[in-house]
């Protein structure tokens, strides 16, 4: 089921996501100083073309003071742009009813489009609970 939500999701919105995503990458790429931006970016490109049996979760010691002055400079200079990517691309994708979880889909990729350094992609299936965990205490 997830392989056929996927290439149901690359045909109709995660292949374009995915451009603006790897296209942010390569701008910051280009701009020395802003590397680590690109990189999460690209981590974030190859989510956004594949995200079924995947989830976003907080990287352990990853939400320190870096990050977030990190994700306050991504907010201004591409993320605002990228999450309103994923509000267009939901709202199209809710008007059928077979793309109404991918809508639902679309809109969970905005807090890490918005806030990208300090969060970790990994397998659905495979249980990461650790101390840092978001949920935890």
């Amino acid at each position: 089921m997830k392989t056929l939500l996927n290439i149901i999701w690359l045909l109709f919105g995660g292949l374009w996501l995915a451009l603006g995503y790897f296209l942010a990458g390569v701008v910051c790429c280009v701009l020395v100083v802003t590397i680590p931006w690109g990189l999460a970016s690209f981590r974030i490109a190859s989510y956004a073309l594949w995200p079924f049996g995947r989830m976003v979760i907080d990287k352990p010691g990853g939400n320190g003071i870096f990050a977030l002055v990190g994700n306050v400079i991504w907010l201004v200079v591409a993320g605002i742009w990228i999450a309103i990517g994923h509000v267009v691309t939901a709202f199209a994708m809710a008007i059928t009813i077979i793309g109404i979880p991918l809508a639902i889909a679309n809109l969970k990729l905005i807090p890490v489009s918005l806030m990208p350094l300090g969060k970790q992609i990994v397998p659905s299936n495979t249980p990461y609970v650790t101390a840092y965990s978001p949920g935890r205490r």
